[in-house]
């Protein structure tokens, strides 16, 4: 019996919860430090803040270039099906999938690529916000 393969829509709902999970914890440890350090933040509050600013950026750009080639592989592998099926008609694939199962697989390898970068980023810092020794 061939093994299966695990859904993409469900590696995506795990990815889109542990966001869903990390990115409150963060912004409540962030939001504390500000409110505790005041007007008078410490150096290594600043280091947080300006931390916390570059990752947005950096998570932002990396989720908009990895959409972006996926968006061009999913491109080319419609064109090459649609393409297929124009100069081979009488050849019916057993494995090709309906158009609309390949737009939506395409969308959520998008979306995937995508939220990817912004999820790593804030469950590692829920991770290193989360064992930080108070002094």
């Amino acid at each position: 019996m061939a093994a299966r393969r695990p859904r993409r829509s469900k590696s995506l709902a795990v990815q889109t919860m542990e966001l869903g999970v990390a990115v409150p914890q963060v912004i409540a440890h962030r939001v504390a430090r500000m409110a505790i350090a005041g007007a008078s933040p410490s150096a290594r509050d600043r280091k947080e803040l300006r931390r916390m600013g570059s990752e947005k950026v950096a998570a932002l750009n990396e989720g908009w270039n990895a959409m972006a080639l996926e968006a061009l592989r999913a491109n080319q592998r419609l064109t090459l099906s649609f393409m297929q099926s124009l100069w081979f008609p009488w050849v019916r694939a057993k494995r090709r999938q309906s158009a609309s199962r390949q737009l939506s697989n395409a969308a959520l390898d998008i979306f995937g690529k995508g939220v990817a970068p912004v999820r790593r980023r804030a469950v590692a810092n829920a991770k290193r916000l989360g064992r930080i020794k108070r002094r």
